[in-house]
């Protein structure tokens, strides 16, 4: 069963529901998307009903989900097993025998002035305790930069309120916690029906600068599989030891620090968010991780890991720079923007003007082509904007 909302919904997505005649839960955003054809939709009443009795499996597209997880599963484990995620000061409270070194503390929005910057364990992160896409994360390495740090925050906080349901972001709490340093990856996965976990792909995501906090690229392929499958499944059993989740689809970023699998924080009930990871892996590795999901299924890595396709399979998220977000934009130059790539495999146009992007990019990238990957990542994006 799938709960699907805003903002987005790939065409792959619905070619699969569609194809494999899964059930869609009715409400505004879905009845919009899939206009006259309701063969698949479920009102909430039997939606309710089947989930109770554990006759379907649940995935959703959107954090925007989750308002309505909270409202109509209270008597379920989801929605518990909802917030043992999105609430990042209970995750690292959750995880914290397994990263003793990791210091967090939970803050309210009022307390953040008060503040003692000259006693805080730096570098840290400052970010909303329920987050998403990155917004309002703030690295802070030193006391001098936690007044700016905190001025910048107001100002996203300002922006945010309007843009996701207190369910998804919410900025009256905030996590004060150890910059994890090392190399950052995305996971997606599932715990399957007797609970143990499925790999479905990683990918790296590259950031332009120590500072950065973009999403701009995360990028997969069967040497970065290869390398991190054993530590991944070691991570995965242990947070299987933590959660005993079951019938779970989650999306989890973490970093290697000396060796070990760090989690920074994990998305439950969907892969990566706008319909993208689950998307590339399918470009990727030819197989479709929402049908693996639901029909318990393995990935078949010991083959896909032997085939000669080195390629590096990327998402490129093109972001408003931070100079253009209040200022009138005209248009995009999308045809530009893929003559910078060797081989783009999809583009997503997105309404920008609605959200704080213009669009994703699915390419593919020779190993030995890896400048364009960097070229793209430091890239702002001006010189494809129409004023």
């Amino acid at each position: 069963m799938i709960l699907l909302d805003a903002p987005y919904t790939s065409d792959f997505l619905i070619d699969t529901i569609h194809q494999n005649k899964y059930s869609v839960i009715l409400n505004n955003y879905a009845n919009n998307l899939y206009k006259n054809d309701i063969q698949s939709f479920i009102n909430d009443e039997k939606a309710i009903e089947r989930i109770s009795n554990g006759d379907d499996y649940l995935y959703t597209n959107s954090e925007n989900a989750i308002e309505w997880i909270a409202k109509n599963l209270g008597h379920t484990p989801y929605p518990d097993q909802v917030n043992m995620f999105k609430d990042k000061s209970r995750f690292r409270e959750l995880v914290s025998k397994m990263y003793p070194n990791v210091y967090f503390k939970k803050v309210s929005w009022n307390e953040l002035d008060g503040i003692d910057k000259e006693t805080q364990p730096y570098p840290l992160v400052l970010k909303p305790a329920v987050g998403f896409f990155s917004l309002g994360v703030h690295i802070v390495r030193s006391k001098t930069e936690w007044s700016e740090a905190l001025q910048s925050l107001k100002k996203d906080v300002k922006r945010i309120k309007s843009m996701y349901p207190e369910q998804v972001l919410d900025v009256s709490d905030f996590i004060i916690e150890s910059y994890i340093e090392g190399e950052e990856y995305a996971i997606d996965c599932y715990f399957n029906a007797q609970g143990n976990p499925v790999i479905l792909t990683v990918m790296k995501h590259l950031f332009s600068s120590d500072s950065d906090v973009s999403d701009r690229l995360y990028m997969t392929s069967v040497d970065i599989i290869a390398n991190l499958k054993d530590k991944v499944d070691t991570f995965l059993q242990e947070l299987k030891k933590l959660t005993g989740l079951t019938n779970f689809p989650l999306h989890i970023e973490v970093r290697i620090q000396d060796g070990q699998i760090v989690p920074i924080e994990v998305n439950p009930l969907r892969f990566g968010g706008w319909c993208t990871t689950a998307d590339v892996t399918w470009h990727a590795y030819g197989f479709n991780p929402y049908i693996y999901f639901f029909e318990q299924r393995q990935p078949d890595w010991k083959t896909i890991l032997q085939r000669e396709d080195r390629s590096l399979y990327s998402i490129i998220i093109l972001d408003i720079p931070a100079t253009h977000r209040s200022k009138p934009i005209k248009a995009f130059d999308y045809e530009k923007l893929l003559l910078q790539f060797e081989d783009p495999l999809e583009l997503r146009k997105i309404d920008f003007k609605k959200h704080p992007v213009f669009g994703f990019l699915f390419s593919r990238t020779s190993p030995e082509n890896m400048n364009e990957l960097e070229a793209i990542l430091k890239d702002d994006l001006t010189e494809f904007i129409i004023e």
